[in-house]
């Protein structure tokens, strides 16, 4: 097993934010565990999603345990899938499509409810759909390319204003607008979004979220300046050489909400000591987007052996490299004083230098890989995904941005085969298309 850094003199992990609103777990007790455990609901999100028809504390206390399904069919309002009832129509193109489908599936402005475990937002949003009600952080990335290429960059602004106000009211953007996702957050694209968005406009409007997203790194980047070397706090990493990396985490080690059942009934299968860890891992795979993915157990086959948060990935570090870079540009444009001078906070040399020296693959934490070796290092297990990180060079600017490609595979060959080049360069014209992560002036 991996022996985790040490934290030496770094305190307890802050508590999450914890709004006021509505949130299932905590304001239900004991009755929610009753009630997700009974299987009245095959899916656990329905009820986390369900809304009080009066204060939860009063449910709590006519709760008697008895006939659960009439029980909550008379306390709770039941959500509906998102777009139901929707038909495609098998005569329009793809693209017809996509542009029938942003009506269906954009929210308007919400309306504060404190019964509701739905965080309010100011401007309208555009949603999975079906069982996904609510915003996703990172799947929103990928919404935007698809609102750019649809004309509706008003929307994408929209968004963007959306996230700001998360960033300004809870500190973070977390996984869903959510009270039950505050604990964690999704891979941090809000650099990218904002970078897409200076595309599809101009850098002056990209710039009115700087100060979001120089919040938003903090949140990443919180503890960092109080760790020595190989020490560990939330989702920052000092390796013992000196750089600072990121991995992912969650300060609740808990069931998931939105999961609660099949959560807890793994966990019962495990030692005591054991579950509170598989609980936390649980919760930072959910916070990776990759869950659940065998690139983060020890046993592919066995989500018992989730440990997400003692791996260092590579896709999440350069997606702060990312975001490094994106605030360094809006800064240069804003060209305040002091902004040329100012480098980003516990930052940006460290992740550079570890990019640049040839961080290929997700690392172990307390691996060992050091600047040194890393490039030729082996990872101690030879079954994590290996990501090949494209780096370029903007001319008009020399700003590096990156192409993530992620590759599965057992063991680390000693070069790429041709399949992998072909991938890379399919990834690297999207991308470079795309723009996305391009920060020589972001427009």
């Amino acid at each position: 097993m991996l022996a985790l850094l040490v934290l030496l003199g770094c305190g307890a992990p802050k508590p999450p934010v914890r709004p006021t609103a509505y949130n299932p777990a905590r304001d239900l007790g004991p009755m929610f565990h009753q009630i997700q455990m009974s299987g009245i609901f095959p899916d656990s999100k329905t009820f986390v999603d369900a809304r009080p028809l009066m204060d939860p504390a009063e449910i709590v206390q006519h709760f008697d345990g008895a006939n659960l399904k009439a029980f909550v069919a008379e306390h709770f309002e039941l959500p509906k899938p998102v777009a139901e009832g929707f038909h495609t129509d098998s005569s329009q193109t793809m693209e017809q499509h996509i542009a029938a489908l942003w009506p269906v599936l954009t929210r308007q402005p919400d309306s504060a409810d404190p019964r509701s475990s739905l965080i309010p937002l100011p401007h309208p949003y555009v949603v999975p759909g079906g069982r996904f009600r609510e915003v996703y952080y990172w799947d929103s990335y990928f919404t935007m390319l698809g609102l750019v290429r649809s004309g509706r960059a008003d929307l994408v602004r929209d968004m963007l204003d959306n996230f700001a106000y998360l960033i300004q009211t809870v500190g973070h953007i977390p996984n869903g607008n959510r009270t039950y996702y505050l604990s964690r957050s999704q891979p941090p694209f809000f650099g990218a979004m904002v970078g897409l968005y200076a595309q599809a406009t101009d850098t002056a409007q990209a710039l009115r979220y700087l100060d979001a997203l120089e919040v938003e790194y903090k949140f990443w980047m919180d503890g960092a300046e109080r760790l020595g070397a190989a020490q560990v706090y939330r989702r920052v990493v000092r390796l013992p050489n000196g750089p600072i990396l990121n991995r992912y985490w969650d300060d609740l080690a808990e069931p998931r909400p939105e999961a609660y059942r099949p959560d807890y009934e793994i966990a019962e299968t495990l030692p005591d000591e054991q579950r509170e860890a598989f609980y936390r891992n649980a919760k930072a795979t959910a916070e990776s987007g990759w869950d659940f993915s065998s690139r983060w157990m020890r046993d592919p086959k066995d989500l018992r052996t989730l440990e997400t948060t003692e791996i260092i990935p590579i896709d999440l570090n350069s997606l702060l490299y990312n975001t490094e870079r994106t605030i360094a540009a809006l800064r240069a444009f804003r060209h305040q004083p002091g902004d040329s001078a100012r480098l980003v906070a516990n930052s940006g040399d460290s992740l550079e230098r570890a990019i640049r020296i040839g961080f290929l693959r997700d690392l172990a934490i307390g691996s060992g890989v050091t600047e040194d070796d890393a490039v030729l290092a082996v990872h101690p297990r030879q079954r994590l995904p290996i990501a090949v990180v494209v780096a370029f060079h903007v001319s008009d600017g020399n700003l590096q941005y990156l192409a993530l490609l992620q590759i599965v595979r057992k063991r680390r060959a000693g070069a790429l085969n041709p399949q992998m080049y072909l991938l890379a360069h399919i990834l690297q014209s999207s991308i470079a298309h795309q723009g996305a992560g391009k920060q020589a002036g972001l427009a």
